[in-house]
């Protein structure tokens, strides 16, 4: 665990104890099931979303797609029959597509990642309205799909199926992100794209790689949250849900300059998040806060880890200061050594 994963643990522990203190329920079975629930939901796009932070990238239509795909599969299996499975496997399919598209444009067109993800927010959410007229989508009285429900939003052992999926995924994240090669050209490539292209590295293949994988985790999270509300309206859902990614990210140690984070501390950071949510609630705090407790969130983030960045350019700088002026000392020494040796070999 990196020191920043450590910080943001101990920060957990101090919230989470506060908040008890403030709110006994805070820790009642109930609040604890529906916030690991929240976990498990918000965590699975935070994590994708990291995939592309760490190439020095930025996916702002994560909520639009959630949006999105959400609605492409609940028209799949409630209105056009398809079978569950295929419908499942139809989105991430669509949501690689996306995600193929945003790379290729990044990287072959050289557009701007803010760019080419803002339009995409814009257009996908459009696409989405236009694909219901306007209208909610949802399960109309008597459908019932068992099986999915249980998968997606039931729970083993009062541990819900959401924080199972976001362990399981998350665990495979940090396999590949932290013990793969293609992990350590994804910080390679965040860190300076063109002397990883000096160094043999697929740098196209890799940034679009980072987004199609963004992009196939958020359609998997487009699942589990059409089955958790039920009913998707298009206007409104997934709304601002690219803002809590990137704030999960930045907490857990993602620079936003790339090459730098891990999975675990974007877990912590999904965690502190659904936290301090479940403290304006729990405190009777307007809802509408929320926005302006993520925002303050990535702007304390953003300021730290430049705060950081500079102490850590300052300690090396200071090292490497350090290890100049010794230099000059050992030589000296060394050379006195010498001299010594031979007035003793020329004394016998």
């Amino acid at each position: 665990m990196h020191k920043k994963d450590l910080g943001l643990a101990v920060l957990i522990l101090v919230v989470g104890g506060v908040v008890a203190l403030i709110n006994p329920r805070f820790l009642s079975p109930i609040n604890l099931a529906n916030t690991a629930n929240l976990i498990g939901l918000f965590g699975l796009f935070s994590i994708a979303e990291a995939f592309v932070i760490v190439t020095a990238g930025i996916e702002l239509s994560v909520g639009s797609v959630i949006a999105l795909l959400g609605v492409i599969f609940i028209d799949l299996i409630v209105n056009q029959g398809v079978p569950w499975p295929l419908a499942f496997v139809i989105v991430l399919a669509v949501g690689g597509v996306l995600g193929a598209i945003h790379g290729l444009l990044v990287t072959k067109m050289r557009l701007q990642p803010f760019v080419v993800t803002l339009c995409g927010l814009l257009i996908y959410r459009g696409v989405a309205r236009f694909y219901t007229a306007d209208a909610t989508a949802g399960f109309s009285f008597g459908h019932s799909f068992p099986t999915l429900e249980w998968v997606v939003s039931g729970r083993s052992g009062g541990v819900p199926h959401s924080i199972i999926a976001f362990a399981v995924i998350a665990a495979i994240a940090w396999y590949v992100m932290h013990r793969t090669v293609f992990g350590r050209h994804l910080f390679a490539v965040g860190k300076n794209e063109e002397a990883a292209r000096f160094a043999g590295i697929n740098t196209t293949g890799t940034i679009v790689a980072a987004y199609v994988i963004c992009l196939v985790l958020t359609g998997i999270s487009a699942v589990f949250f059409g089955m958790y509300t039920r009913s998707i309206h298009p206007a409104s859902h997934g709304n601002f849900y690219e803002l809590y990614a990137i704030a999960a990210a930045v907490l857990g140690g993602f620079s936003l300059r790339g090459g730098e984070g891990s999975i675990v501390g974007v877990v912590l950071g999904v965690i502190l998040l659904q936290i301090l949510q479940n403290l304006v609630n729990l405190l009777g705090i307007p809802s509408s806060l929320n926005f302006a407790v993520m925002g303050s969130v990535i702007l304390i983030g953003v300021l730290a880890d430049n705060q950081f960045s500079h102490y850590r350019d300052r300690r090396r700088q200071a090292k490497m200061a350090s290890s100049l002026s010794e230099r000059p000392e050992s030589v000296s020494a060394m050379n006195l050594g010498l001299q010594g040796k031979r007035r003793a070999e020329s004394q016998t």
